[in-house]
């Protein structure tokens, strides 16, 4: 196959992709569309950043409901996340508070809060970040 033929059919497949993403930007149609699966979100990235860094167990998890927050120009949704994370040494604790932001329905970025910035919000239990346990002593 020549090298035309070769790139117009690289074109003539990705096109109508390219065509698509370009209609809206890239960019979902709702930004600030609620994360409806925020609990779970958070849960399956808290989960992976456990198993990186040696956490065993979580006891404290309280999570808050999602609202619209400024976030430089623009409003994103956000939902604050406190627990505390037992390591793999005997006594080891750290007691974390992040903020989880969410971009079109999805948890986009998940870091620890800045101080005062999880404050006033209104906690809720949150049990199934406190089911995370591995190893030694849990009952999975």
């Amino acid at each position: 196959m020549g090298r035309r033929t070769a790139s117009l059919l690289l074109l003539a497949v990705l096109g109508p992709g390219l065509a698509a993403c370009s209609s809206t930007g890239g960019k979902p149609e709702n930004a600030n569309q609620f994360p409806a699966d925020y609990r779970k979100e958070i849960v399956a990235t808290l989960r992976k950043f456990f198993k990186s860094n040696d956490t065993v167990k979580v006891t404290g998890a309280m999570v808050s409901e999602p609202a619209l927050t400024q976030v430089d120009k623009d409003q994103r949704y956000a939902a604050c996340v406190r627990y505390t994370a037992h390591g793999v040494n005997p006594g080891e604790i750290g007691d974390a508070v992040r903020v989880a932001y969410f971009y079109g329905g999805h948890l986009n970025q998940l870091i620890a809060a800045g101080e005062g910035q999880c404050v006033k919000v209104g906690y809720k239990p949150f049990p199934e970040l406190n089911q995370y346990c591995v190893g030694v002593g849990c009952q999975n």
